[in-house]
């Protein structure tokens, strides 16, 4: 598995849902996030990132997550 460098989650307002973006380098996939409440906790959020990530086959380090409330 490939260590990603960071992780970026936000709330997509025209989709009404929460999106991640990963970077790897230069490279940077964007995944949605399905059935998350807006008003989840960082935390869920977090671990919800991480788990997109590892489904791409990568790894994000939790602490490296940023999430944009």
């Amino acid at each position: 598995m490939l260590n990603a460098d960071s992780a970026h989650v936000n709330w997509d307002t025209d989709k009404k849902r929460w999106s991640v973006r990963v970077k790897i380098g230069e490279e940077v996939i964007r995944r949605p996030i399905p059935k998350i409440p807006q008003n989840a906790g960082d935390e869920v959020l977090r671990s919800a990132a991480v788990d997109a990530a590892k489904d791409d086959g990568y790894q994000v380090d939790p602490a490296k997550v940023d999430i944009a409330h």
